[in-house]
């Protein structure tokens, strides 16, 4: 199955890092409201070009407006792309 995100919306797969560089693990309620998670797909703009991210890209994102479900047990969220904050580059 695939799925492709529709208009300025971006597909990404939750970072699942719960646990602090010391080994202390950080309960959801005590979490920031800054995500960050794996590019899985990429809508387009309005003038129907690419949205200048692409598969595989890792980002930060915020935002209260996602859309979150899941598939086969894999955690999935659609976000708006003015909620991207930031492209991680190693």
């Amino acid at each position: 199955m695939e799925i492709k995100p529709v208009g300025r919306r971006v597909l990404v797969r939750p970072v699942k890092d719960e646990k602090t560089k010391g080994g202390i693990y950080i309960p959801d309620s005590a979490k920031e409201s800054r995500k960050e998670g794996q590019v899985l797909a990429v809508g387009t703009g309005k003038d129907g070009k690419e949205l200048p991210l692409k598969k595989g890209d890792r980002i930060i994102y915020g935002g209260y407006s996602s859309e979150e479900f899941e598939i086969n047990g894999e955690k999935y969220v659609v976000v708006q792309f003015k909620d991207i904050v930031a492209k991680i580059e190693v």
